[in-house]
């Protein structure tokens, strides 16, 4: 009893089977990489929700009262200055995740989570799924796999302000929408790709004509068509590869 007079709630028992979407629907890899007794565990939390372009997940610096798990779209992680200058640390599609805060059991993240390119996503309460893994090893193990690969590519990211020029940067980017995509068409404005890749607009103006010189990409209003994959990969180099080699090593899942 509290102290109103009203009965205290108590958490649902994790061991609890509740209804909730069918597995054989579900895309996203890491739910559909979980064991039938554990996707049951967590089922009955998940609720859809369509998420469109600049809709923010997680605000940074407040509770994240939700985890996400991307069936379609891209979501942004993003670090900001106290001056506001923005700059993406990480991409997360149907492969994910957002956010891997939940899997470290803390509550709280300095980054915020925006939708790029809109989607849908599963959608449940952290408080539940901290709750959940807590108790089951081979769900805390997979999910702890994947925030070590989340970790992996960031590390990339950072490297490639670093390592790379912005035409470089660009195709990186571009091969790794596709990877969490279906189709060769990624639909945002130079203004976008700026943010995502740290520079000025007028520097994704001369990275897509560069890729376009070269006949890797084709510039339409609003989107960049890939024409050309493998070339991509070419020039982008060692630039990319490395995070979706150790996402596939870490968790046994193909990346795309």
């Amino acid at each position: 009893m509290s102290a109103d007079g009203r009965e205290k709630s108590h958490p649902a028992p994790i061991d609890r089977v509740v209804a909730g979407p069918d597995r054989s629907i579900v895309k996203n890899r890491l739910l559909a990489a979980l064991t039938d007794e554990d996707y049951a565990l967590l089922a009955g939390g998940l609720t859809r929700v369509e998420l469109a372009r600049d809709e923010t997940m997680i605000e940074a610096d407040s509770k994240v009262d939700f985890a996400w798990f991307p069936e379609s779209g891209v979501c942004s992680m993003i670090a900001t200055n106290p001056a506001g200058k923005q700059a993406e640390i990480g991409l997360i599609g149907r492969e994910g995740l957002v956010d891997t805060t939940v899997v470290h059991g803390t509550d709280r993240t300095p980054l915020m989570a925006v939708m790029q390119i809109a989607g849908v996503a599963w959608r449940i309460r952290a408080d539940l799924l901290m709750r959940v893994q807590a108790d089951r090893p081979r769900m805390h193990a997979l999910l702890l796999a994947y925030a070590q690969g989340f970790f992996i590519q960031s590390a990339s990211t950072a490297l490639s302000y670093a390592a790379y020029s912005i035409p470089q940067r660009l195709a990186r980017w571009l091969l790794m929408t596709q990877d969490r995509l279906d189709g060769d068409e990624v639909g945002l404005t130079h203004e976008r790709f700026a943010l995502m890749l740290g520079v000025r607009r007028a520097g994704v103006t001369v990275a897509v004509q560069t890729l376009e010189r070269r006949n890797l990409v084709e510039a339409r209003r609003g989107a960049i068509r890939i024409v050309d994959r493998a070339g991509l990969r070419d020039y982008v180099g060692d630039g990319y590869g490395a995070p979706e080699a150790e996402y596939e090593r870490l968790l046994g899942i193909a990346l795309k």
